[in-house]
């Protein structure tokens, strides 16, 4: 996680700054709600929890793929120097930063309360700002092909955010 920030600035791509609050909010939500990660399983919280971390699976994995398939990348698999539009791609352009999205907020929900729900927030902003950065970041790189890929995709969500 660290390494993520350390990584993310010697290359100048400062999306890992905010990346790395995403990751230690989830960190913190594991560590806050293992002990009852099966308890209670048929309660309104554990069923919503469990949708959400079945949810993040796609996303996580199918994103991974095409970018390491497709992305033709440099040195790092995010480090690419192909647009990539297919697949998951074509509906959201931030599949990975969705399921993180999708994690964290399952795990919060594995244990509702204030502290979880804070760090949940904190997950989601994170994502969010990471995001954003990232996209700065890609339109300098891609340039007009970019923003259009932006008029046609949603950040997170098919069709709605």
């Amino acid at each position: 996680m660290v390494f993520s920030w350390f990584f993310s600035i010697k290359e100048k791509r400062y999306h890992g700054i905010a990346r790395f609050f995403s990751f230690e909010s989830i960190f913190i939500l594991v560590l806050l709600n293992y002990k009852v990660w099966f308890h209670e399983p048929l309660s309104w919280h554990q069923i919503l929890a469990w949708i959400f971390l079945f949810a993040c699976i796609y996303p996580g994995i199918a994103g991974y793929i095409l970018l390491k398939r497709k992305g033709r990348s440099e040195n790092s698999f995010e480090n690419t120097t192909s647009l990539v539009k297919t697949g998951v791609y074509r509906y959201i352009r931030h599949p990975l930063y969705c399921s993180l999205l999708l994690l964290g907020t399952g795990v919060m929900f594995k244990d509702p309360g204030t502290v979880q729900v804070v760090l949940g927030i904190v997950n989601a902003v994170a994502i969010y700002f990471t995001a954003r950065i990232e996209e700065k970041e890609m339109m300098a790189r891609f340039g007009s092909e970019y923003v259009e890929y932006m008029r046609d995709t949603k950040m997170f969500i098919p069709f709605i955010l």
